[in-house]
């Protein structure tokens, strides 16, 4: 199964996130299948792919809590139910 997840990077106490689809069975920084986003806490920056994102979101990959608040304050699922409408 595919999870949409945070990668940690960036240096000590400064610690930025990739969003990424990765196995359930890798580890935090395994090796990723796809990047998809970018979230910094400090800076309150969040860039996502959203056409890759409602991708892997209609072939089943499933977000973590914190991947589906950033994708809710970004109205990801808003369009991903315009998508299933048409």
């Amino acid at each position: 199964m595919v999870k949409l997840r945070l990668k940690r990077c960036g240096r000590r106490q400064r610690a930025t996130y990739r969003i990424i689809a990765i196995d359930v069975r890798s580890r935090r920084e395994g090796r990723d299948l796809q990047k998809v986003g970018f979230y910094d806490p400090i800076k309150n920056q969040t860039y996502l792919n959203v056409p890759a994102i409602l991708d892997l979101l209609e072939k089943g990959a499933q977000p973590t809590e914190t991947v589906h608040d950033i994708s809710k304050k970004a109205d990801v699922f808003r369009e991903l139910r315009v998508n299933q409408t048409k």
